[in-house]
């Protein structure tokens, strides 16, 4: 279990003495100052990469630079000792970044018909090369070997999606193949112990139900089309990590912790949305849409969605607000019981936005709502200190 403890009043009690301390935040630094430098080091590798692509813009350019700056780095590994290590990796990454990304251009703009399966099948080589490089400690570093095995699942998945454009393929198909994304990203990025890696697992998983993110000028949006179907989707999800992450390894565990905690924050979100519009369970999936056919009158269309909506489940936003506060609270305590920081800190927050969000979108005419909700909220907590109590004397 990972804890946020302060050092001053564990010292101060007795728990641990002064040396202990001073071991537990040097430790914590050195955590802290590895992350800041493999950040600062991996956007400076992944920037540079793409402008020198850019830059030179043609293909025999980039091949001999990226030849030569692979061939450099791995040389450099190889023999530069421990201090020039980081120039090693950055020069063997630039190299094999170009090659691979040159080469994704090229194949794009002169042979767009076949490139699709070329970047498929040329990932899936790249993958299981660096894999086992990786796995063997074989080759080099295991941050370049890691990185090139990371190479080629991107260049398969990029394969994956522009076959999916090229052939215009649509409905299920679709949705699976976002589902094999997340989990080869979330394998990709266990096998490698990158979290940030696993995290990313999260966007195709959430796009099987086509809920994503837009970006229009000076905004970003969330948009969820099946809430009520996404949020059981994430909480099957956040379930089954919860459960994985008690009965892993620590080495797997982490990666669980994280995915589940992204989960319950695209669940939230989910249930944001559904507070504010509230939700047609299924309209968008296997019911008429939200937008007419081609061929469809704007009569016929609303006449379709409402013998729809007469036959499936219906929930209104105000249904939304109520069931989502009391959900917010459930899992705040448990969390809490749990020592679930992540998902507790998720939750906290989400209760917050929700607060706000339904004190100006739906009861901020309506002090009684809050009469109520306050009223119900003390005995709630008495509950909860009860129910603390009572299971921490059992556990003693």
């Amino acid at each position: 279990m990972h804890a946020i403890a302060d050092t001053k009043s564990l010292v101060a009690d007795g728990v641990i003495d002064a040396g202990q301390a001073r071991v537990i935040e040097a430790r914590a630094r050195e955590t802290m100052v590895a992350m800041a430098i493999n950040a600062i080091l991996c956007f400076g590798i992944v920037a540079a990469t793409a402008g020198l692509i850019f830059w030179l813009a043609n293909a025999v350019s980039v091949a001999v630079f990226g030849a030569l700056a692979l061939a450099g780095g791995l040389l450099v590994l190889a023999k530069g000792g421990e201090m020039y290590r980081m120039f090693g990796n950055a020069a063997a990454l630039i190299g094999a970044g170009m090659l691979i990304g040159g080469g994704v251009f090229e194949l794009i703009d002169k042979y767009e018909e076949s490139a699709g399966w070329v970047m498929l099948f040329a990932g899936v080589l790249v993958a299981v090369a660096g894999a086992v490089a990786l796995w063997r400690g074989a080759w080099t570093t295991q941050f370049v070997t890691g990185a090139i095995f990371l190479m080629g699942v991107a260049l398969h998945l990029g394969g994956c999606a522009l076959l999916l454009i090229q052939y215009e393929v649509t409905g299920l198909p679709v949705a699976v193949t976002y589902f094999y994304a997340s989990v080869l990203i979330a394998g990709a990025g266990m096998l490698t112990d990158v979290r940030l890696i696993t995290a990313l697992a999260i966007a195709p998983f959430a796009q099987m139900l086509d809920t994503g993110t837009a970006y229009f000028h000076a905004a970003y949006v969330f948009y969820s089309p099946e809430p009520t179907l996404t949020i059981l989707q994430m909480g099957v999800m956040v379930l089954l990590l919860i459960w994985a992450k008690n009965v892993w390894p620590e080495r797997w565990a982490r990666h669980a912790r994280v995915l589940s905690v992204l989960g319950f924050i695209v669940a939230s979100l989910c249930a944001l949305v559904g507070s504010l519009w509230g939700d047609v369970v299924g309209e968008t999936m296997w019911g008429p849409g939200r937008y007419s056919g081609p061929d469809q009158t704007w009569e016929e269309f609303e006449a379709q969605r409402e013998a729809f909506r007469e036959g499936t489940l219906v929930i209104s936003h105000h249904v939304y607000s109520v069931v989502w506060a009391v959900v917010l609270a459930v899992v705040i305590y448990v969390a809490a019981v749990r020592a679930n920081r992540g998902i507790f800190n998720a939750a906290m927050t989400f209760a917050g936005i929700h607060a706000y969000t339904q004190l100006f979108e739906s009861f901020g005419d309506e002090p009684l709502a809050y009469v109520v909700g306050g009223l119900a909220a003390i005995p709630l907590a008495w509950g909860m200190w009860r129910l603390n109590g009572w299971m921490t004397a059992r556990q003693d």
